[in-house]
């Protein structure tokens, strides 16, 4: 893959040319050089007034491979994140069979090979995700799998995700938790509060993410080891991260980047399409976790990708599934929430590469060519047509949003939208 970006603004905080507009020469796939006016005969892209940044990196994505592809394979997955800007993706294990053993780390390793994207699988905490007894996670950490999390079911076990962080600690795995205490959300479908109460259903309470969180950065605490939060959601669980961090906790967390945008009001015409999990909260907590990104609190920005056929979510509120598809919507939503490119940067791409230790991708003369061209202000509408995902699940398909990926490269391969 041989391309000249002209004119480009290079956004990397780690490359000796950030914040620097400059052209980028890629020959076979590799950087070659960064010049102010480069002279070749390759295909040119002109880039003026884009910027140009590490691809993105998801630590949390859902593809039905194994067992679920009629929600997702690999090879739309796939498509669906290079046109995100995504150049690499850590996959939750929820498939059938879930990814509780090497040998399905190996099959999504052997089947995701040579692609643009690049592929981690992350394998379960218990087997078959029971929550009962720990999974084969060394030999799946030996087999490519490098954190561990039971994914969309939380670990209600105390001792269980205590064994979890004190085995995965001696090979350098690191533990993944969804924080959610089931015997409070019990079987409610929403946040709790003024709209629940409004639309005649059961909440679930805030209380419910931040009894867990409390619960596991004792335990970290108390085993000395790493954990990651998923996708937390309410302005106290941000606090409390934030208290721990000070406190020398190693603990990292990500968000999800609808909930930097929606609020539990969208759920007034009981469109199943707003329905995730976490579910969607406040606005107060939606400001609180933008305020914990700019300080720092929250580490990353997840799409929380969750694909699922029309059956599962053109139904009655109560019975649809949770979840959207989000990987070609990350960016915008991260824009439409008031972030600079420059934090979304730092979220989207350089904080989920060091909290899952893959190494760091950057721009810089010699480096292969891992990135992603994307102009934050050009307007562009989701549709059906323009879906790569095999789903359809997001409520924001007909829906003009701004900030759009232009061109997406890795591993030699190159992605035009």
């Amino acid at each position: 893959m041989n391309l000249l970006i002209r004119s480009a603004l290079i956004t990397d905080p780690n490359s000796p040319f950030n914040n620097q507009v400059a052209d980028i020469l890629i020959e076979k796939g590799l950087i070659t050089k960064i010049a102010p006016d480069i002279q070749s005969d390759l295909d040119v892209f002109d880039a003026a007034g884009k910027h140009v940044s590490p691809g993105f990196f998801d630590l949390n994505c859902n593809i039905g491979e194994l067992g679920l592809e009629s929600k997702e394979d690999l090879q739309s997955g796939t498509k669906a994140a290079m046109a995100g800007g995504f150049t690499g993706l850590a996959l939750m294990p929820n498939t059938q069979p879930p990814v509780h053993s090497k040998s399905e780390v190996e099959f999504i390793l052997n089947k995701a090979h040579n692609n643009l994207v690049d592929v981690y699988p992350i394998g379960t905490i218990s087997h078959k995700c029971e929550g009962k007894d720990m999974a084969e996670m060394y030999d799946m950490y030996q087999s490519g799998a490098k954190a561990f999390t039971d994914g969309k079911y939380p670990v209600q076990d105390a001792g269980l995700m205590e064994r979890a962080l004190l085995y995965a600690q001696g090979f350098g795995g690191l533990i993944f938790s969804y924080p959610e205490d089931k015997a409070i959300a019990g079987k409610a479908k929403v946040h709790e509060g003024e709209i629940s109460t409004l639309l005649g259903m059961k909440g679930i309470p805030a209380l419910a993410e931040e009894l867990m969180i409390a619960r596991d950065l004792y335990l970290a605490e108390y085993t000395n080891s790493p954990i990651h939060f998923s996708t937390i959601s309410t302005e106290h669980a941000v606090d409390l991260i934030r208290q721990a961090k000070k406190r020398g906790t190693k603990v990292t967390c990500d968000v999800a980047a609808h909930h930097l945008v929606l609020t539990h009001e969208a759920l007034l015409g009981f469109d199943s399409q707003y329905k995730v999990k976490p579910p969607l909260r406040t606005d107060e907590d939606v400001k609180a976790l933008i305020a914990g990104l700019k300080d720092g609190t929250i580490d990353a920005i997840v799409s929380q990708h969750t694909p699922h056929e029309i059956e599962f979510k053109d139904v009655e509120f109560e019975v649809a599934e949770y979840g959207m598809i989000g990987l070609q919507t990350a960016l915008s939503l991260c824009l439409k929430a008031g972030l600079s490119p420059q934090l979304i940067v730092e979220k989207l791409s350089i904080n989920p590469r060091k909290i899952l230790n893959t190494g760091t991708v950057i721009i810089a003369e010699g480096s292969k060519a891992n990135l992603v061209v994307f102009d934050a202000e050009q307007e562009w509408t989701f549709t059906k047509d323009n879906n790569r995902s095999k789903s359809a699940n997001s409520p924001f398909i007909g829906q003009q949003l701004s900030g759009k990926v232009l061109l997406t490269c890795n591993n030699n391969h190159l992605f035009k939208s």
